[in-house]
């Protein structure tokens, strides 16, 4: 039976500003519903918040609301469009949910006549208030941790006395473990339980006696009206219970598993998600097992929505779980939807991998001074990548090169910790760096039953990590001309990079590169295919690995290659690898709107990227996807096999960039701005030069790689002075030092940090009103403006930490001309072939150049937005050269102004200063309409405007 014939409008709910708990995988998938709705020719209504998405794109849905997330915005809506049937709550997070819940209550979507559909309210009732959903397990036999609920602070302390310590406390109704803590002392018990209390929006929370130690799992499951269940995956955590699922590090399919077990648990999970209500959609089920031999299972929780995981498990599997539930929640069945990736067989499948998938969270510590870096019940990371390998430890390998913390994989590059008790102290208290830490534990010499007993993380996995040091000692007892091929082959497939195998063999990575080729070790391409090669998959979606040659029955020696080349013209662009602060899901949306414009110029366009939560990983976005680490090695393998016309780097943000100099110096053609004018903007001493033969005003400034130089420095530049490193992105390590004690401290701890880096010492110009341009420039020197933005703080608050208006509200014309003058000599003067984004300081009506960085900005999804323009779609057309500037015919259109409103997270790090500087701490953005100055909104923001400035 396919789908209802009621439905013809749906109103689906984003999930907002990205935060810590709720990142752009709810981007992902509501991008991907309002897709799968259109195929169907149901009208899309969406409300959301978040700018810097593709999913706000015009391009997504019929009508975007751009709204704050409130019952309030959804009431207009309503009123706007009768023709609304009914809602869907399942795609846009918790934050959805809760809106959805919120309006329940209300009677909205009575007084409407709006149905839900994907899931029904009982459903999400019953699962996030987990007395209810105690009950419910208890009746149908699904065994959990003994808890209690108390909805006040005296029945926490009974509870508490009744089950002894360690305790979980679970906060009701909240994201990302808001509000969770483990409690192993009775005396932190009381202000862990009121802070549990005072984060959930009902003041209830779940005590559980900790099953510390016990292995976690997840699944997720799809459900039809006709009651089909689906398992698309399994997936196991490698740390054990007592860390959040965001912040674990997670395999799939489950390495660790009895098949009996697994059986069990798949049972269990299909009658959980049967007892909860009746609805058709997605659901993410957590488990907790015994880590002996009785593999005792325990329910953990039920999520009757798409999840964090979903996500992943889509990327996993190339199962589009997204766009399945949206189908279902409109009333198809699994039988009647084709499988995606094959095209031939049906929906109603589970997906078998022939491959390993690692994902590993990416945290942002330094970001927040002070905080606490240890793991736990609340999620603390704010992005993830994913690898994909033919084994665990290849996986491992790819994902820990991914993450693009100066690491090149797990050991042999001579970053590993080498003192016992720091060792120890790294397994004891789970970190952001344990991954690497049970590395050097091994190398070390520390043993597997020590490292077990400290981590509890299954002996299997440790083994493993052993099998790859044992590697490393072998290997690195020969040098480049001794290694013989099958210890170099094995090196390889189990993930070493070649700047790994050149560090055990004491030689340069190029030289291992040409080993390679010599000994023909090279990687081949395989494609994620949902079904182990069952049946053939039509999906361009591909993972590299490396292989032993065949010998074909004719006698030809091969080695199975699944990417086929094509003789069409092809377009690379670089995505921007995991989310961070700093360089978030604004570069996504670039990417895959590169990708759409090159794909129109008639380029076969192909995506690199390693970030499992976006849409430019999509296996339909592009007519390419290479899942890979945005990492050296693994793009001139792609780059050599495919041979493309040239790479986009300038949409991925600093990932892409910082390939510039290595791309250019292989010969490979940089499309739009080079590679040379690219390192012009970022090397201070040549930009400054080009600014005063351009009679350009900018702070007195110097250069500085010693604290000595710095020190000297300062008595020509005068305080306050704005230290900051070159080459990084958001703001890192920049300060505002008032004196020579904090300059020289501040100085020592970076070079620290960042050996060998220049530092930058300018006048900061103190009460200075800050602005930015973005722009778009041909090879002919055209540029046009695309929007000139005043920030409301003061200079000295990082652009993506200020509130941005547009257009500008407080500079005159003799500032704004200044202002575009400069713009545009920059942008010609740089050859400027693209985006460019230009921030400027004015004081005393003079207009001072930051800095001016030739690639997308953070700013440009929402200056799109706000003004309904594609202009990365028409920077990319001008970066190939297809266009000019002159071409397009700009009209831009915003009644009133839009404000850029920086969302942070301090609430998952209590004790962090919060003050803003020139660092960046924001994890997120919301955007805000409104219709003059004298908006209360406006003039709130504008009162607290200098509340926040840290020097």
């Amino acid at each position: 039976m396919p789908k209802r014939k009621d439905l013809k409008s749906v109103l689906i709910i984003g999930s907002g500003p990205i935060v810590i708990g709720q990142a752009c995988e709810f981007d992902y998938s509501g991008s991907q519903s309002l897709r799968s709705l259109r195929e169907d020719g149901i009208e899309t209504v969406l409300i959301n918040s978040n700018p810097a998405t593709i999913m706000t794109d015009p391009s997504m849905a019929d009508h975007i609301y751009l709204l704050p997330l409130t019952t309030k915005s959804i009431i207009q809506i309503l009123k706007e469009h009768p023709q609304i049937d009914a809602v869907l709550p399942t795609m846009g997070g918790q934050t959805a949910l809760n809106l959805c819940i919120e309006a329940d209550d209300k009677g909205i979507w009575e007084d409407f006549n709006v149905k839900l559909i994907g899931v029904d309210i009982d459903a999400i009732n019953i699962t996030e208030d987990r007395e209810q959903f105690r009950e419910l397990m208890l009746k149908i036999d699904v065994p959990m941790a003994p808890q209690a609920t108390a909805t006040s602070f005296l029945k926490g302390k009974e509870i508490a006395q009744e089950f002894g310590f360690p305790l979980v406390i679970r906060s009701s109704y909240t994201l990302g473990g808001a509000g969770a803590s483990i409690v192993y002392k009775a005396e932190d018990f009381d202000q862990l339980l009121s802070f549990g209390l005072e984060a959930s929006p009902i003041h209830e929370v779940m005590i559980d006696k900790a099953m510390m130690g016990w292995k976690e799992y997840e699944l997720e499951l799809l459900r039809d009206k006709n009651d089909n269940v689906v398992i698309i995956c399994s997936i196991e955590n490698m740390d054990p219970m007592g860390i959040h699922t965001g912040d674990s590090i997670t395999v799939a399919p489950a390495m660790t598993l009895s098949d009996k077990t697994y059986q069990k648990m798949r049972d269990m999970s299909i009658k959980m998600m049967r007892s909860i209500g009746d609805f058709e959609g997605g659901c993410n089920v957590q488990f907790a097992v015994s880590p002996d031999e009785k593999e005792d299972i325990i329910a953990i929780e039920i999520n009757p929505r798409v999840s964090r995981s979903s996500a992943l498990a889509s990327k996993a599997t190339g199962y589009p779980i997204a766009k399945v539930a949206t189908k279902l929640a409109i009333g198809y069945t699994l039988d009647e939807l084709e499988n995606g990736i094959t095209k031939s067989t049906s929906a109603l499948f589970e997906p078998t991998l022939d491959y390993v998938i690692v994902k590993i969270p990416r945290w942002n510590f330094d970001k927040f001074e002070g905080s606490d870096r240890t793991l736990g019940l609340q999620m603390k990371s704010v992005g993830e990548v994913m690898g994909i390998g033919r084994s665990f430890q290849e996986a491992l390998h790819k994902a820990t090169q991914s993450l693009e913390i100066k690491r090149n994989g797990l050991g042999a590059d001579g970053k590993g910790y080498t003192d016992y008790n720091q060792i120890i102290e790294k397994l004891t208290n789970a970190s952001w760096d344990r991954v690497f830490a049970i590395y050097d534990a091994i190398a070390m010499g520390i043993p597997l039953t020590q490292i077990y007993d400290i981590t509890k993380i299954d002996m299997w996995y440790l083994k493993q990590y052993e099998e790859l040091f044992q590697l490393q000692k072998e290997i690195s007892t020969y040098k480049i001309d001794t290694l013989g091929r099958d210890l170099l082959l094995e090196a390889k497939q189990k993930g070493y990079g070649d700047r790994q195998i050149a560090h055990m063999l004491g030689c340069l990575e190029s030289e291992v590169y040409t080993k390679r080729e010599e000994l023909k070790v090279q990687r081949v391409f395989k494609l994620v295919d949902t079904c182990a090669a069952e049946f053939k998959a039509k999906t361009p979606y591909y993972y590299s690995t490396f292989e032993n040659e065949i010998e074909t029955a004719d006698g030809e020696i091969i080695i199975a290659n699944e990417s086929i080349v094509t003789d069409k013209k092809k377009i690379i662009v670089l995505g921007s690898g995991p989310n961070r602060i700093g360089q978030g899901i604004e570069f996504d949306y670039c990417c895959v709107h590169g990708v759409l414009a090159a794909a129109e110029c008639g380029y076969e366009t192909i995506m690199i990227n390693c970030n499992p939560e976006t849409v430019s990983t999509d296996f339909d976005t592009a007519d390419k996807l290479y899942f890979e680490p945005v990492f050296w090695e693994h793009i001139y393998d792609i780059i050599r096999h495919e041979k493309p016309e040239g790479v986009i780097v300038q949409l991925g943000g600093q990932t892409a960039l910082k390939l510039a100099e290595k791309l250019t110096k292989y010969g490979i053609k940089i499309i739009g701005t080079s590679f040379e004018a690219l390192d012009l903007a970022e090397d201070r001493g040549l930009f400054s030069e080009l600014l005063k033969s351009n009679n350009i005003p900018y702070p007195e400034f110097g250069i500085a790689e010693t604290a000595d130089e710095a020190l000297a420095l300062a008595d020509e530049l005068d305080f306050p002075i704005l230290v900051r490193p070159s080459y990084v992105l958001g703001g890192q390590g920049m300060k505002i030092v008032i004196n020579k004690e904090e300059l020289v401290k501040h100085v020592v701890d970076l070079l620290g940090r960042m050996p060998g880096n220049k530092l930058l010492l300018d006048h900061y110009l103190d009460g200075a009103i800050e602005a930015e341009a973005d722009a778009i420039c041909d090879a002919d020197g055209n540029v046009y403006i695309i929007g000139i933005m005043e920030h409301i703080e003061p200079c000295g608050i990082h652009s993506g930490d200020s509130n941005a208006t547009l257009p500008v509200f407080n500079l005159g014309d003799l500032v704004l001309q200044q202002i575009k003058d400069h713009t545009r000599t920059i942008a010609t003067e740089l050859k400027t072939v693209g985006l460019i984004n230009v921030q400027f300081a004015v004081k005393n009506d003079i207009v001072y150049i930051i800095e001016a960085n030739p690639r997308a900005s953070r700013t440009v999804p929402f200056i799109a937005k706000a003004y309904k323009e594609p202009y990365v779609n028409y920077a990319t057309k001008v970066m190939l050269g297809h266009n000019k500037v002159t071409d397009f015919n700009f009209n831009p259109q915003l009644e009133g102004y839009a404000i850029k409103q920086p969302v942070f997270s301090f609430n998952k790090f209590p004790n962090v200063d919060k003050k803003l500087g020139p660092e960046m701490k924001s994890t997120g953005e919301s955007i805000l309409f409104i219709d003059s100055l004298r908006d209360d909104q406006f003039y709130d923001l504008y009162a607290r405007r200098k509340m926040y400035l840290n020097k």
